[in-house]
C-alpha cells in the first residue's frame, strides 16, 4: 500500500497535485480540510467548532482530526493507498498517524513537501479567493497568519519524517506537470527503499 503525506503551506499546490496523484496511483484522498468543510456544511457540532477555529486561522484539535482519519481508514481498508493532504500538521499528529497506521499493519511510505515562498503563497491564495468563495483566502492578514501558523507548528513535522528517511522536498513553483513528475520520481525512490 502506498501511503503518502503531501505537505506544504496553504496555497502550495497540494490540491492540484493530489488530484493527479490520486488518478495515477488510485489513492484515497484524505484531506482534513475537505473533511472539516463537509462537517461545516452539514452544520454538525464538530463543524461549528471547527469553523470558529478556522475563521481565526487556528488548527482544529488533534483528537477530532485523528478520529476522522481513523473512520476513513476503516471505510477504505481495500484501497491501494492513501494520500494525506493537510495532515499531519504537528509532530504529535505524525506520531498518532504512525500509531494508527500500525493498527492496520501499514506505514507512511514517504512525505513530499512542496516548497513555496510566502509572497508567492499570498499571491496564489488571494487569487484563489476571487473564485473559491472561501473567506480565509480573501484576507491578506489572515493568509499571512495561516502561513505563520503552518511554519511555526508544521515545519517540525518535516524533521520527524526526515529522521525516518521519508522526507522529500520538491520545488512547488513552476509547471504543474514538471512538479508532478518530480513528486512521482520521489515516490518511486521511496517504494524501492
Amino acid at each position: 500500500m502506498l501511503n503518502l503525506v503531501l505537505f506544504g503551506p496553504p496555497g502550495a499546490g497540494k490540491g492540484t497535485q493530489s488530484e493527479k496523484l490520486i488518478a495515477k496511483y488510485q489513492l484515497v484522498h484524505l484531506s482534513t480540510g475537505d473533511l472539516l468543510r463537509s462537517q461545516i456544511a452539514a452544520g454538525t457540532e464538530l463543524g461549528l467548532k471547527a469553523k470558529s477555529l478556522m475563521d481565526q486561522g487556528l488548527l482544529v484539535p488533534d483528537e477530532v482530526v485523528i478520529g476522522m482519519i481513523d473512520s476513513k481508514l476503516r471505510e477504505n481498508q481495500s484501497a491501494a493507498g492513501f494520500i494525506f493532504d493537510g495532515f499531519p500538521r504537528t509532530v504529535p499528529q505524525a506520531e498518532a498517524l504512525d500509531a494508527l497506521l500500525a493498527q492496520y499493519n501499514e506505514r507512511i511510505t514517504t512525505m513530499v513537501a512542496l516548497i513555496v515562498e510566502e509572497e508567492e503563497l499570498t499571491r496564489r491564495l488571494l487569487q484563489r479567493g476571487q473564485t473559491s468563495g472561501r473567506p480565509d483566502d480573501q484576507n491578506e492578514e489572515l493568509i499571512r497568519r495561516r502561513v505563520k501558523e503552518y511554519n511555526d507548528k508544521t515545519t517540525p513535522v518535516a524533521g520527524y519524517y526526515d529522521n525516518q528517511g521519508k522526507y522529500a522536498a520538491i520545488d512547488g513553483v513552476g509547471d504543474i506537470d514538471s512538479i508532478f513528475d518530480a513528486i512521482c520520481h520521489k515516490i518511486t525512490e521511496a517504494q524501492l527503499n
